[in-house]
C-alpha cells in the first residue's frame, strides 16, 4: 500500500513539473493563434477559434522566411567550423600532457566569461575594413568566441573515456594518429559531438546581439533579430510576435526530440572511467 502511495506521488509530482515546463510552449502557441483581443483577456480565453493572421503577416510582410534561412546557414556554418577546431582540440586536451595543459584547458572555459562587448568591438572594427558586415560569415566567425569552447569543453571526457589501449592497437597496425581519430576515437564519442553540436547550435541560433550589430542590412538578419523588430513601437503585434516564437522555436525542439536518444548518451560518456 504504501509503495503505491509513493508511486501515485512520484507520478503526479513528475505530471507537475511537465505542466510546469510545457506550459510557457503552450501559451506561446496559444497566443499565436487568438486574435489580438484574447490574448490579454482576464480570465484567460482556453478556448477560441484558431487564427493564422499571426503567421500570415510574419510570413508575407516581415521576412521571417529569409530571416530563417540566414539564421540556418549561420548556424550550421557555426557548428560545422566550431566541430572542426573544437575536435581536434578536445582530442589533444585528452590524450597528450604537456606543459601548459591545465592553463590551456582553463582557458577554453574561461571564455564563456567574456562580456560579448568586448570581443565585439574590434571585431566589428576588423569586419567593417575587410567588407564582412551584413556577411553570414562574419557570424559564423565570431560565434567560433563561444562555440569552440563549448564543444572543447563537452568533448574533452569523451575523448578521454576512450580505451587507450584500442588506440595503440590501431597505432600498432599501422595507422597514423589522425586516421586513429577518425576512425576510432570520433565513432566512439559520437553521442558526445552530437550533444556538443546540439548545444553549440542552440545558442548560436539564439544569438541576438552579435547579429544585431553585425547584420544592421534587412536582407541579412537572423530570425532573432527580426522578431526583436516587432518591440520598438508603441503598439506591439503580440500575435505576429508569438508567431515569430514558434516558427523560431520549433526547429529546435524538432531537433532536440529528432535526437532525444543521443543526448542522454552523449552526457553521460565520459562520466564513468
Amino acid at each position: 500500500m504504501r509503495e503505491r502511495v509513493l508511486t501515485t506521488l512520484h507520478g503526479l509530482f513528475l505530471l507537475l513539473v511537465a505542466v510546469l515546463i510545457l506550459f510557457p510552449f503552450y501559451w506561446m502557441i496559444a497566443s499565436s493563434l487568438k486574435p489580438e483581443t484574447l490574448i490579454f483577456r482576464l480570465p484567460p480565453a482556453w478556448l477560441f477559434r484558431p487564427d493564422l493572421a499571426g503567421y500570415v503577416k510574419a510570413i508575407t510582410e516581415n521576412g521571417i522566411v529569409p530571416a530563417l534561412v540566414n539564421s540556418v546557414i549561420v548556424t550550421a556554418g557555426a557548428v560545422a567550423l566550431g566541430l572542426i577546431v573544437g575536435a581536434p582540440a578536445a582530442y589533444a586536451l585528452a590524450r597528450y600532457s604537456f606543459k601548459g595543459h591545465a592553463q590551456i584547458q582553463f582557458w577554453y572555459v574561461t571564455n564563456w566569461m567574456l562580456i560579448p562587448v568586448v570581443v565585439l568591438v574590434p571585431f566589428y572594427l576588423l569586419a567593417a575594413n575587410i567588407g564582412l558586415i551584413n556577411s553570414p560569415l562574419a557570424l559564423i566567425l565570431i560565434y567560433q568566441t563561444f562555440v569552440v569552447p563549448l564543444v572543447v569543453w563537452l568533448l574533452v571526457d569523451q575523448f578521454a573515456a576512450v580505451p587507450v589501449a584500442l588506440e595503440e592497437a590501431a597505432l600498432l597496425d599501422g595507422l597514423s594518429r589522425f586516421r586513429v581519430f577518425t576512425r576510432i576515437a570520433l565513432p566512439l564519442t559520437l553521442p558526445g559531438v552530437v550533444v556538443a553540436a546540439i548545444l553549440a547550435g542552440i545558442f548560436a541560433w539564439n544569438d541576438l546581439l552579435y547579429a544585431f550589430i553585425l547584420t544592421p542590412s534587412t536582407d541579412a538578419r537572423t530570425a532573432p533579430v527580426v522578431m526583436m523588430g516587432f518591440l520598438g513601437g508603441y503598439i506591439v503585434p503580440w500575435q505576429t510576435v508569438m508567431s515569430c516564437a514558434v516558427m523560431i522555436s520549433a526547429p529546435v525542439v524538432v531537433g532536440g526530440i529528432a535526437i532525444h536518444k543521443y543526448i542522454a548518451r552523449g552526457l553521460t560518456l565520459g562520466a564513468v572511467k
